[in-house]
């Protein structure tokens, strides 16, 4: 097996943002909008923990590297599920393994709601992450697999900007939640209502159907009785593009976490935030988290994916410095917020449709699966690191440093992964 990557001319009938979206079958409409809602969800179930990390800190007496270890710990077991869910997927197959990861990460979150301790919460958090970490992968592949070539990276991308969507839920839902319910409360509302994704799954089982290709390599595996195994993105063939993905994932993610981990909690103690006060801030973060997903899909189809990867990862690291670093008023903040949105949020677009176009058929849902979780994974020990850090400097500064070192995993990865704009996808790759 070949990991030689030959990228075809990309077609360029219409290049417009929304173009693909006017010229998608019903069979690729259902399976996007499956797609973008199960993404939302699941970021919203991941972002309630952030947004109450501070209730829980206070109610607790929880330190503050303490809690962060949390959302390393989800962090981590979701990397264990992602990579088990892509295995699954390449064996029964994306649709199926997609609706157990939806049902599983709603079920734990419910189960949030009644954590009596810490250490419960931060069990039922890490449950929690198999699901989250498998919906993902098994997401981002089918979506891949069904979406033609030529508009495959806005399509994929836009899928990514449900996480912005799904977000800006768990925010609203705290502002809801906080203005109405005690915080004692409220927090434990949050966690309950956060269940909801799993209605889902009427949608998925009815109308969502299998991308061909993986069901004829599932039928030709079946019959060769020769069935992948977990550990053949390992072989030569595949380990130079497993773990050069490996290393890209890991910069995306460990920089993204690094800042909305705890960026509540720097605009709240160091900027002197009330809870419903930073919901602006928030907010303004999140509708540039929008529309760097959305400019992010356009420009990975326009300009390629290595160079969206390089382009953001350096505009990025800026931006988050000069939030963090700069003696500026709240007022500039809040407008800075905007930009930094845009910018730690366009380079997730063009990850998926990336590594559907690296991996072959047969080994899809297990590399990309196990790709994107191992950055996950790796990218969850920079919340904790963040929160251990502040202890010996501002909380500010610590969050800077890391989010730099992981851009720059970023922009290394980057460079040394092939272009793959336009490739069409094989059965026998």
């Amino acid at each position: 097996m070949s990991t030689t990557q030959t990228a075809s001319a990309p077609e360029t009938d219409d290049t417009s943002l929304t173009g693909f979206f006017r010229d998608m079958n019903p069979r690729e409409r259902r399976t996007f909008w499956a797609c973008f809602l199960g993404w939302a969800l699941d970021a919203m179930d991941f972002m309630i923990y952030p947004l109450v990390i501070g209730t829980i800190i206070a109610m607790w007496q929880v330190e503050r590297g303490t809690a962060g270890l949390a959302v390393t710990v989800t962090l981590i077991v979701s990397a264990l599920g992602g990579w088990l869910a892509g295995y699954l997927s390449d064996r029964i197959g994306r649709v199926r393994t997609l609706q157990i990861t939806i049902l599983w990460f709603s079920f734990f979150t419910l189960l949030c709601a009644f954590a009596q301790n810490f250490e419960q919460l931060m069990v039922l958090r890490a449950f929690l992450g198999l699901g989250f970490g498998g919906e993902w992968a098994a997401g981002a592949v089918l979506i891949g697999e069904t979406i033609r070539a030529k508009y495959r990276g806005r399509a994929v991308g836009t899928v990514q900007s449900g996480w912005a969507v799904g977000w800006g839920a768990a925010v609203l839902l705290q502002a809801i939640c906080y203005s109405y319910i005690p915080p004692e409360q409220a927090w434990r509302w949050m966690f309950a209502l956060g269940a909801l994704p799993a209605l889902l799954l009427f949608f998925l089982r009815r109308y969502v159907e299998e991308p061909e290709i993986s069901s004829a390599v599932r039928r030709a595996d079946a019959k060769k009785q020769d069935r992948p195994s977990m550990f053949e993105i390992f072989s030569p063939d595949v380990l130079r593009i497993t773990l050069f993905t490996s290393l890209l994932c890991t910069g995306a993610q460990g920089g993204y976490y690094a800042i909305t981990t705890w960026l509540p909690t720097f605009l709240r103690t160091e900027r002197g935030l009330t809870v419903v006060g930073s919901t602006g801030y928030l907010a303004l973060l999140i509708v540039g988290s929008f529309i760097g997903y959305v400019w992010g899909a356009y420009l990975a189809d326009r300009i390629g994916r290595r160079k969206l990867f390089m382009l953001f990862a350096v505009l990025a690291s800026l931006l988050v410095v000069a939030y963090t670093q700069l003696p500026i008023s709240n007022q500039w903040m809040l407008f800075l917020g905007f930009p930094l949105g845009i910018c730690a949020s366009a380079y997730f677009s063009g990850i998926g449709a990336f590594l559907t176009e690296l991996f072959p058929t047969r080994l899809r849902g297990s590399g990309q699966g196990f790709a994107y979780n191992f950055g996950r994974g790796i990218g969850a020990l920079f919340p904790a690191l963040v929160g251990y850090l502040s202890s010996a400097m501002p909380l500010s500064k610590a969050i800077a440093i890391f989010a730099v070192i992981a851009y720059s995993l970023l922009l290394i990865g980057a460079l040394l992964l092939p272009e793959t704009r336009g490739k069409e996808l094989q059965a026998n790759d």
